[in-house]
Protein backbone atom coordinates (compact mmCIF):
# COMPACT_ATOMS: atom_id res chain seq x y z
CA UNK A 1 0.00 0.00 0.00
CA UNK A 2 1.00 3.55 -0.79
CA UNK A 3 2.69 5.35 2.24
CA UNK A 4 0.59 9.08 3.30
CA UNK A 5 3.22 10.88 1.76
CA UNK A 6 2.56 9.16 -1.58
CA UNK A 7 -0.75 9.43 -1.55
CA UNK A 8 -0.65 13.30 -0.12
CA UNK A 9 1.51 13.97 -3.40
CA UNK A 10 -0.77 12.62 -5.57
CA UNK A 11 -3.88 14.65 -3.80
CA UNK A 12 -1.94 17.76 -4.33
CA UNK A 13 -0.62 16.87 -7.80
CA UNK A 14 -4.47 16.48 -8.70
CA UNK A 15 -5.41 19.32 -7.20
CA UNK A 16 -2.90 21.69 -9.23
CA UNK A 17 -4.09 19.68 -12.53
CA UNK A 18 -7.76 20.88 -11.42
CA UNK A 19 -6.94 24.09 -10.96
CA UNK A 20 -5.44 23.94 -15.23
CA UNK A 21 -8.08 21.97 -16.33
CA UNK A 22 -10.78 24.75 -14.66
CA UNK A 23 -8.98 27.66 -16.23
CA UNK A 24 -8.77 25.78 -19.62
CA UNK A 25 -12.72 25.14 -19.35
CA UNK A 26 -13.29 28.72 -18.60
CA UNK A 27 -11.02 29.96 -21.29
CA UNK A 28 -12.51 27.85 -23.89
CA UNK A 29 -16.26 28.69 -23.03
CA UNK A 30 -15.02 32.45 -23.74
CA UNK A 31 -13.98 31.86 -26.67
CA UNK A 32 -16.16 29.04 -27.98
CA UNK A 33 -19.09 32.24 -27.34
CA UNK A 34 -17.09 34.87 -29.52
CA UNK A 35 -16.59 31.73 -32.57
CA UNK A 36 -20.52 31.49 -32.06
CA UNK A 37 -21.05 35.38 -32.68
CA UNK A 38 -18.44 35.38 -35.08
CA UNK A 39 -20.41 32.53 -36.96
CA UNK A 40 -23.68 34.10 -36.62
CA UNK A 41 -22.48 37.37 -37.81
CA UNK A 42 -21.26 36.00 -41.23
CA UNK A 43 -24.39 34.13 -42.08
CA UNK A 44 -25.91 37.63 -43.58
CA UNK A 45 -23.39 37.81 -45.82
CA UNK A 46 -23.25 34.42 -46.54
CA UNK A 47 -26.84 33.85 -47.64
CA UNK A 48 -26.84 37.40 -49.56
CA UNK A 49 -24.40 35.91 -51.89
CA UNK A 50 -26.08 32.78 -51.95
CA UNK A 51 -28.95 34.45 -52.84
CA UNK A 52 -27.12 36.62 -55.99
CA UNK A 53 -25.81 33.38 -57.19
CA UNK A 54 -29.01 31.56 -57.44
CA UNK A 55 -30.97 34.06 -58.96
CA UNK A 56 -28.34 34.96 -61.94
CA UNK A 57 -27.95 30.55 -61.91
CA UNK A 58 -31.17 30.18 -62.51
CA UNK A 59 -33.05 33.56 -64.12
CA UNK A 60 -30.54 33.73 -66.42
CA UNK A 61 -30.04 30.70 -69.51
CA UNK A 62 -26.63 33.21 -71.19
CA UNK A 63 -24.99 32.80 -68.05
CA UNK A 64 -22.82 29.93 -67.22
CA UNK A 65 -19.62 28.89 -65.51
CA UNK A 66 -17.82 25.74 -65.08
CA UNK A 67 -18.22 25.35 -61.38
CA UNK A 68 -21.92 24.80 -61.64
CA UNK A 69 -21.44 22.24 -64.32
CA UNK A 70 -20.78 18.53 -63.40
CA UNK A 71 -18.08 17.35 -65.17
CA UNK A 72 -16.56 13.21 -65.08
CA UNK A 73 -14.83 12.75 -61.87
CA UNK A 74 -11.05 11.52 -62.65
CA UNK A 75 -9.58 13.12 -59.54
CA UNK A 76 -11.41 14.68 -56.43
CA UNK A 77 -10.42 16.91 -53.85
CA UNK A 78 -10.91 16.68 -49.95
CA UNK A 79 -10.56 19.91 -47.93
CA UNK A 80 -10.91 18.62 -43.91
CA UNK A 81 -10.77 21.06 -41.19
CA UNK A 82 -9.63 20.32 -37.93
CA UNK A 83 -7.50 21.86 -34.64
CA UNK A 84 -3.57 22.78 -34.42
CA UNK A 85 -3.75 20.54 -31.33
CA UNK A 86 -5.11 17.99 -28.89
CA UNK A 87 -7.26 17.90 -25.82
CA UNK A 88 -9.89 18.25 -27.80
CA UNK A 89 -11.99 15.34 -27.29
CA UNK A 90 -12.90 13.68 -30.18
CA UNK A 91 -13.74 16.68 -32.49
CA UNK A 92 -10.90 16.11 -34.78
CA UNK A 93 -10.64 11.90 -34.73
CA UNK A 94 -14.15 12.16 -35.51
CA UNK A 95 -13.78 14.37 -38.44
CA UNK A 96 -10.58 12.22 -39.70
CA UNK A 97 -12.36 8.46 -39.19
CA UNK A 98 -15.27 10.11 -41.98
CA UNK A 99 -12.04 11.49 -43.97
CA UNK A 100 -10.66 8.15 -44.06
CA UNK A 101 -13.47 6.30 -44.29
CA UNK A 102 -14.22 8.06 -47.28
CA UNK A 103 -11.50 7.56 -49.14
CA UNK A 104 -11.10 3.68 -48.37
CA UNK A 105 -14.71 3.62 -49.90
CA UNK A 106 -14.24 5.67 -53.11
CA UNK A 107 -10.27 5.22 -53.98
CA UNK A 108 -8.13 2.22 -55.02
CA UNK A 109 -5.21 4.33 -55.47
CA UNK A 110 -3.51 7.61 -54.20
CA UNK A 111 -3.70 9.17 -57.88
CA UNK A 112 -7.54 9.56 -57.30
CA UNK A 113 -7.72 12.24 -55.07
CA UNK A 114 -6.32 14.52 -52.94
CA UNK A 115 -6.38 16.47 -49.87
CA UNK A 116 -6.53 20.09 -48.68
CA UNK A 117 -5.88 19.96 -44.87
CA UNK A 118 -6.68 22.68 -42.85
CA UNK A 119 -5.22 22.65 -39.23
CA UNK A 120 -1.97 20.62 -37.65
CA UNK A 121 -3.78 17.57 -36.86
CA UNK A 122 -5.20 16.78 -40.28
CA UNK A 123 -2.41 17.48 -42.07
CA UNK A 124 -0.28 15.39 -39.57
CA UNK A 125 -2.39 12.62 -39.88
CA UNK A 126 -2.56 12.64 -43.68
CA UNK A 127 1.54 12.52 -43.67
CA UNK A 128 0.97 9.33 -41.11
CA UNK A 129 -1.12 7.69 -43.45
CA UNK A 130 0.77 8.63 -46.71
CA UNK A 131 -2.30 10.22 -47.92
CA UNK A 132 -1.45 13.12 -50.51
CA UNK A 133 -1.72 16.79 -49.22
CA UNK A 134 -1.59 19.06 -52.54
CA UNK A 135 -2.18 22.46 -50.31
CA UNK A 136 -2.10 22.89 -46.28
CA UNK A 137 -2.78 25.53 -44.00
CA UNK A 138 -1.44 25.32 -39.79
CA UNK A 139 -1.76 27.77 -37.00
CA UNK A 140 -4.96 29.90 -37.91
CA UNK A 141 -6.26 31.96 -35.11
CA UNK A 142 -8.88 31.01 -32.98
CA UNK A 143 -10.72 33.63 -34.02
CA UNK A 144 -9.93 33.18 -37.86
CA UNK A 145 -9.87 36.17 -40.21
CA UNK A 146 -10.67 35.42 -44.05
CA UNK A 147 -7.03 37.03 -45.06
CA UNK A 148 -6.25 33.71 -42.93
CA UNK A 149 -6.65 31.02 -45.69
CA UNK A 150 -7.74 33.45 -48.36
CA UNK A 151 -4.66 32.12 -50.35
CA UNK A 152 -5.91 28.53 -49.41
CA UNK A 153 -9.40 29.25 -50.30
CA UNK A 154 -8.32 30.82 -53.86
CA UNK A 155 -6.01 28.17 -54.87
CA UNK A 156 -8.05 25.17 -53.88
CA UNK A 157 -11.02 27.25 -56.06
CA UNK A 158 -8.30 27.26 -58.41
CA UNK A 159 -7.73 23.90 -58.56
CA UNK A 160 -11.06 22.86 -59.66
CA UNK A 161 -10.93 25.84 -62.37
CA UNK A 162 -7.92 24.30 -63.80
CA UNK A 163 -9.09 21.17 -64.01
CA UNK A 164 -7.09 19.71 -61.79
CA UNK A 165 -9.68 17.79 -59.61
CA UNK A 166 -13.39 17.51 -60.80
CA UNK A 167 -15.38 17.79 -57.73
CA UNK A 168 -14.88 18.81 -54.42
CA UNK A 169 -15.92 17.76 -50.99
CA UNK A 170 -15.37 19.52 -47.60
CA UNK A 171 -14.84 17.25 -43.89
CA UNK A 172 -15.42 19.79 -40.63
CA UNK A 173 -17.31 19.55 -37.69
CA UNK A 174 -20.96 21.60 -37.32
CA UNK A 175 -21.42 23.33 -34.77
CA UNK A 176 -24.80 22.22 -33.12
CA UNK A 177 -24.89 23.60 -29.61
CA UNK A 178 -21.89 23.52 -26.83
CA UNK A 179 -22.47 20.02 -25.57
CA UNK A 180 -23.17 18.79 -29.46
CA UNK A 181 -21.03 19.09 -32.46
CA UNK A 182 -21.69 16.82 -35.77
CA UNK A 183 -19.00 15.69 -38.46
CA UNK A 184 -20.32 16.85 -41.52
CA UNK A 185 -19.64 15.68 -45.31
CA UNK A 186 -20.53 18.66 -48.14
CA UNK A 187 -19.67 18.90 -51.48
CA UNK A 188 -18.04 22.37 -52.35
CA UNK A 189 -17.68 22.04 -56.24
CA UNK A 190 -19.64 21.34 -58.57
CA UNK A 191 -22.12 23.92 -56.72
CA UNK A 192 -25.20 22.05 -57.51
CA UNK A 193 -27.74 23.18 -54.51
CA UNK A 194 -28.32 26.87 -55.89
CA UNK A 195 -31.93 26.20 -57.04
CA UNK A 196 -32.76 25.69 -53.89
CA UNK A 197 -31.72 29.06 -52.56
CA UNK A 198 -33.29 30.96 -55.73
CA UNK A 199 -35.60 34.15 -54.57
CA UNK A 200 -39.10 34.82 -55.91
CA UNK A 201 -38.99 38.02 -54.14
CA UNK A 202 -35.73 40.06 -55.26
CA UNK A 203 -35.00 41.33 -58.63
CA UNK A 204 -31.81 42.22 -59.55
CA UNK A 205 -30.22 44.66 -62.40
CA UNK A 206 -26.62 43.65 -63.10
CA UNK A 207 -24.01 45.45 -64.82
CA UNK A 208 -21.97 44.85 -67.21
CA UNK A 209 -24.14 41.56 -67.38
CA UNK A 210 -25.22 38.80 -65.34
CA UNK A 211 -22.13 36.21 -66.98
CA UNK A 212 -19.40 38.75 -66.08
CA UNK A 213 -20.54 39.05 -62.40
CA UNK A 214 -21.43 35.17 -62.27
CA UNK A 215 -17.36 35.18 -63.41
CA UNK A 216 -16.35 36.85 -60.30
CA UNK A 217 -18.64 36.02 -57.81
CA UNK A 218 -18.93 32.40 -58.16
CA UNK A 219 -15.30 32.10 -57.37
CA UNK A 220 -15.47 34.19 -54.35
CA UNK A 221 -19.10 31.94 -53.25
CA UNK A 222 -17.20 28.98 -53.06
CA UNK A 223 -14.27 30.73 -50.90
CA UNK A 224 -16.83 32.24 -48.77
CA UNK A 225 -18.47 28.56 -48.47
CA UNK A 226 -14.96 27.43 -47.04
CA UNK A 227 -14.39 30.29 -44.57
CA UNK A 228 -17.97 29.84 -43.08
CA UNK A 229 -17.14 25.58 -42.76
CA UNK A 230 -13.61 27.35 -40.56
CA UNK A 231 -16.12 29.47 -38.30
CA UNK A 232 -18.35 26.57 -37.67
CA UNK A 233 -15.30 24.25 -37.11
CA UNK A 234 -13.40 26.80 -34.79
CA UNK A 235 -16.69 27.21 -32.77
CA UNK A 236 -17.00 23.16 -32.77
CA UNK A 237 -13.06 23.33 -31.72
CA UNK A 238 -13.53 25.47 -28.86
CA UNK A 239 -16.96 23.86 -27.88
CA UNK A 240 -15.34 20.47 -27.64
CA UNK A 241 -12.37 21.55 -25.68
CA UNK A 242 -14.59 22.91 -22.82
CA UNK A 243 -16.74 19.64 -22.69
CA UNK A 244 -13.13 17.79 -22.90
CA UNK A 245 -11.38 20.61 -19.92
CA UNK A 246 -14.82 20.27 -17.89
CA UNK A 247 -14.80 16.19 -18.16
CA UNK A 248 -11.35 16.09 -16.85
CA UNK A 249 -12.00 18.81 -14.26
CA UNK A 250 -14.93 16.51 -12.76
CA UNK A 251 -13.00 13.41 -13.25
CA UNK A 252 -9.60 15.28 -11.22
CA UNK A 253 -12.75 16.13 -8.73
CA UNK A 254 -13.59 12.64 -8.28
CA UNK A 255 -9.75 11.01 -7.92
CA UNK A 256 -9.15 13.80 -5.23
CA UNK A 257 -12.45 12.37 -3.20
CA UNK A 258 -10.80 9.03 -3.61
CA UNK A 259 -8.05 9.55 -2.79
CA UNK A 260 -8.47 11.51 0.54
CA UNK A 261 -10.41 8.67 1.51
CA UNK A 262 -7.49 6.54 1.01
CA UNK A 263 -5.52 8.41 3.01
CA UNK A 264 -7.31 8.67 5.82
CA UNK A 265 -8.20 5.46 6.02
CA UNK A 266 -4.25 4.58 5.86
CA UNK A 267 -3.65 7.16 8.16
CA UNK A 268 -6.35 5.36 10.53
CA UNK A 269 -4.84 1.94 10.54
CA UNK A 270 -1.27 3.79 11.15
CA UNK A 271 -2.97 5.37 14.27
CA UNK A 272 -4.03 2.38 15.34
CA UNK A 273 -1.22 0.57 14.53
CA UNK A 274 0.63 2.75 16.70
CA UNK A 275 -1.90 2.38 20.09
CA UNK A 276 -1.92 -1.12 19.78
CA UNK A 277 1.97 -1.10 20.18
CA UNK A 278 2.09 1.06 22.63
CA UNK A 279 -0.64 -0.86 25.24
CA UNK A 280 1.60 -3.83 23.74
CA UNK A 281 4.30 -2.37 25.44
CA UNK A 282 2.94 -1.20 28.64
CA UNK A 283 1.21 -4.70 28.91
CA UNK A 284 5.03 -6.00 29.10
CA UNK A 285 6.42 -3.23 31.26
CA UNK A 286 3.24 -4.65 33.75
Amino acid sequence: MASLRDIKGRIDSTKKTRKITSAMQMVSASKMAKAEQNTKAFEPYSQKIQEVMANIANSSTDATHPMLEMREVKKSGYLVITADKGLVGAYNSNVLKSLYKTIQDRHKSKDEYTIIAIGRMGYEFCKKMDLPVAKSVIGIADQPDFADIKALASETVQLYADEEIDELYMFYNHYVSAISQKVTTTQLLPITNLGEQASSSSEYEYEPNAQQILDILLPQYAESLIYGALLDGKASEHAASMTAMKSATDNAGELIDDLTLTYNRVRQAAITQEITEISGGVAALE
